[in-house]
């Protein structure tokens, strides 16, 4: 007898399926269903390459049961932008370089929205602490810092200008 369970998904925006058995990850589950941006990293919590937003709050999807998410939106990076309309973050870092290999920047840019949603005028110790549970590899943070600075004061200027 399997304790597989069905659960229905909404990812950006869009409703999907997955079929999982109950310890399945979140992570686990995105990727089965082809969100491959969703990277998989280190698999216990210490990368931040995995961070969705669940219910608009960031989460590390390889620490998130799959069944937990049934009913909640789940953003990936690609639920932000598109490359017609990117986000002001997403903008922000392509314009900024804030990005060298690439493969932390989908967590990066989830933690970093997740900042700027609670606070649009972050210190640079908020930005430093709200990004501390992301690591990457190839770059010295600074022009990450001032990518989220810029997408602050776009969306600051966004948001004064309505």
């Amino acid at each position: 007898m399997s304790n597989d369970r069905t659960i229905a998904l909404r990812v950006n925006g869009r409703d999907e399926r997955a079929t999982v058995p109950a310890h399945r990850t979140l992570l686990e589950a995105l990727r089965e269903i082809g969100h491959r941006e969703v990277k998989s990293g280190c698999e216990k919590g210490d990368c931040g390459a995995c961070a969705v937003l669940l219910d608009g709050m960031a989460v590390d999807s390889c620490l998130t049961l799959a069944w937990t998410a049934e009913g909640k939106e789940v953003t990936t990076v690609l639920g932000l932008g598109d490359l017609d309309a990117l986000h002001p973050v997403q903008e922000a870092f392509s314009e900024g370089g804030a990005a060298q290999c690439g493969y932390c920047t989908p967590g990066i840019i989830i933690a970093s929205k997740a900042i700027l949603d609670e606070n649009p005028n972050p210190s640079e110790d908020d930005i430093r602490v709200g990004l501390s549970g992301n690591l990457c590899r190839c770059t010295g943070y600074t022009k990450v810092f001032e990518a989220v600075r810029e997408a602050a004061a776009t969306l600051r200027g966004a948001e004064s200008g309505r």
